[in-house]
């Protein structure tokens, strides 16, 4: 199908969501799907309102890894507005909670894990694991939000209760339960507070929560969910994975590549996949009426 729905002048605010790069310094393959990646999304819109990576810059957490990932950015794709979420391989140095996340804020140019960014008038809430383990446990990889983290979730929000606008909410790790493929055993424990995170959530039907993790391909049925809110998988970079035998999952595409390209509109929002890999767009979009926030 090629580039086409590219930027819309009537669109009100025009962003991209990728995640899962899984990049080290030493894997030029990751390097390459990375800069593929980016070389795609600016063929169609070359200066967005935003770019979001939702978690997995790095697969082992690394100072060479995140150096490596800024490098490619910059060159293939600068964005003045990159937002950047914790995932859990941003903890796979394994040397503790609290380096591991020191590395990714000083690579996020952030003083704290979780952020509320304005863009247009348009929030973007960043969320993100505060722990990963410990290994060897049912919690390994899953997302820890604190109490801290989880009141000011409600605070920032409050702020919200009376706007009609869609409200833009990023978690490295999709609720157990909710998208397709979140059911099986390794994502039923895969946000600790999930419980105390949808009760907050679904107070405000404008909310999109967008996450990634799971590297489940865009074209497959309950990507995109809208309950008491709203839920999309943003895809991954590095690969994609769908459903296997006896509850188990399997690599679909080792060369997959995809992401979401998001056009905010008076009347609607538009969540369109992009095959990154094949250079076109999935015909699964995702149309949220803004009349369901009214």
């Amino acid at each position: 199908m090629g580039n086409v729905n590219q930027s819309d002048e009537s669109a009100i605010l025009e962003f991209f969501i990728i995640s899962d790069f899984q990049l080290t310094a030493g894997n030029e393959r990751s390097h390459e799907k990375l800069k593929m990646g980016l070389e795609d999304l600016k063929s169609i819109h070359s200066a967005p309102d935003a770019l979001v990576v939702n978690g997995d810059m790095t697969d082992d957490g690394g100072n060479e890894s995140y150096a490596k990932v800024l490098e490619i950015m910059e060159e293939a794709f600068h964005v003045e507005n990159t937002l950047f979420a914790i995932g859990n391989h941003e903890f796979f140095k394994n040397d503790g909670n609290e380096p591991s996340i020191k590395r990714f804020l000083n690579f996020a140019g952030r003083d704290q894990i979780y952020d509320e960014i304005v863009v247009k008038g348009y929030p973007f809430i960043l969320l993100g694991t505060e722990s990963w383990g410990p290994v060897g446990t049912p919690t390994k990889d899953s997302a820890v939000l604190g109490d801290e983290q989880l009141h000011w979730l409600v605070q920032t929000l409050k702020k919200y209760e009376t706007s009609r606008r869609p409200i833009f909410v990023f978690l490295h790790q999709p609720l157990p339960y909710t998208l397709t493929g979140t059911d099986l055993k390794y994502y039923s424990n895969g946000v600790i507070q999930d419980m105390e995170l949808k009760r907050i959530l679904s107070q405000y039907p404008q909310v999109i929560l967008f996450s990634g993790h799971s590297h489940w391909d865009l074209r497959l049925p309950g990507m995109f969910l809208q309950n008491s809110f709203s839920m999309a998988n943003s895809g991954a970079i590095y690969n994609t994975y769908g459903p296997g035998e006896e509850g188990h999952e399997v690599l679909i595409d080792p060369d997959g590549s995809q992401g979401l390209y998001v056009q905010v509109f008076e009347e609607k929002v538009i969540i369109r996949p992009r095959d990154i890999a094949k250079k076109e767009w999935i015909e699964n979009t995702f149309t949220l009426p803004t009349a369901l926030y009214k």
